[in-house]
């Protein structure tokens, strides 16, 4: 079994406080939405869900595992588990589409807090787009200029949802706290918990005029121009993150990333594998049996010299080294090879023809 500590890249003695900022920031690395690995995002929630409960932890700590249910039952604890497994189709509970995650994550806190739900809400959503490339750009990387329509910070109110000069006064709503209450009736009775105010979105003050702009939501959509630089040796499926270049937050919230998926488009002569080039080379019959320099135009327009032997056969690669793909860590580059390919003529003249059928006689 693999140690929780390791995976999250804390220490023993982490507080939890550090052990939730390290999971965010992991967790958001490794999504599988943003292109991370299932496998490593499912390590990182397991290690979390043991590390952030004292009393996993402790078990943890101690025996280097958790016994699933050991602490219920030791303590005379509910088992919420069991119960629904065994009691509900006899009791004739109906839960339909009731979350019982959602109601316990809202009375024991599970859920993150009003607070992170407040910073949530107010936050610019994040935008992802396809950005193509062609193979020759890889060798180099490039400075590339898109048009983004996106939501930005409104000009007119400079994203604080008033008008240029209004006072900002305290949310009627909310009384300023940020967060209302809500009363939910369900099966254990009626529960109470405080949820963000949707009058304010959880800021707990609001313009006294909204901007006759963006109508105090402090962000309009625009056509936003964005500088990218792609780096040399970059391939498909790799994704750059530009932090705050997504969607404006609410209000001058925090706004969203934007993440570049790219693509880079197949080559008529080249293939990519890796960061190796391959390529096919056509020599004729006589450049095979007697040998000699070709000459190669490579992806950035540098022709090379190819010595070919004398007999050589169809099939046959030749390696030259770094003259592939930039590495993506900056170091090195790969390898290009050439395959050679004996061509056969389709079509002879006479004076052609006489010369191949002396060479028959000859046995060639």
């Amino acid at each position: 079994m693999s140690d929780y500590y390791s995976i999250l890249g804390v220490s023993k003695s982490a507080s939890q406080d550090e052990i939730k900022k390290a999971f965010r920031k992991l967790a958001h690395k490794h999504h599988p939405d943003k292109g991370g690995s299932a496998e490593k995002f499912k390590q990182i929630n397991e290690a979390y869900q043991v590390l952030s409960n004292k009393e996993k932890r402790e078990q943890y700590d101690k025996y280097g595992r958790v016994f699933e249910g050991a602490a219920g039952q030791a303590g005379g604890g509910f088992d919420f588990g069991n119960f629904w497994q065994g009691q509900g189709g006899r009791a004739g509970f109906d839960f339909g589409d009731f979350d019982l995650g959602d109601m316990f994550g809202d009375i024991f806190g599970f859920g993150g807090g009003t607070a992170a739900k407040r910073r949530e809400m107010n936050k610019g959503d994040d935008i992802e787009i396809e950005i193509q490339l062609d193979l020759k750009d890889v060798l180099t990387g490039l400075k590339k200029t898109i048009y983004l329509d996106k939501m930005a910070n409104c000009p007119r109110c400079a994203g604080t949802g008033g008008e240029p000069g209004t006072k900002v006064k305290e949310c009627f709503t909310c009384r300023g706290t940020g967060e209302v209450q809500q009363i939910r009736k369900t099966i254990l009775g009626s529960i109470t918990r405080f949820v963000v105010c949707p009058e304010c979105k959880g800021q707990g003050k609001i313009p006294e005029k909204p901007c006759n702009v963006c109508r105090g939501e402090g962000r309009t959509k625009e056509e936003k121009k964005i500088e990218i630089n792609i780096p040399a040796g970059i391939d498909t499926g790799q994704i750059l993150k530009m932090e705050g270049q997504g969607d404006a937050g609410v209000r001058a919230a925090k706004a969203g990333d934007l993440y570049l998926k790219i693509f880079v488009k197949p080559h008529p002569v080249f293939q990519r594998k890796g960061d190796d080039l391959h390529i096919q080379l056509f020599v004729s019959f006589s450049q095979a049996a007697l040998g000699g320099e070709v000459e190669i135009k490579t992806l950035d327009v540098k022709a090379i010299s190819l010595k070919v032997p004398a007999g050589v056969q169809t099939g046959k690669v030749f390696k030259i080294s770094g003259r592939g793909v930039p590495h993506f860590s900056g170091w090195g580059k790969g390898n290009l090879y050439v395959k050679l390919i004996v061509k056969t003529p389709e079509k002879l003249n006479k004076k052609q023809k006489d010369l191949l059928e002396q060479m028959k006689k000859e046995g060639l």
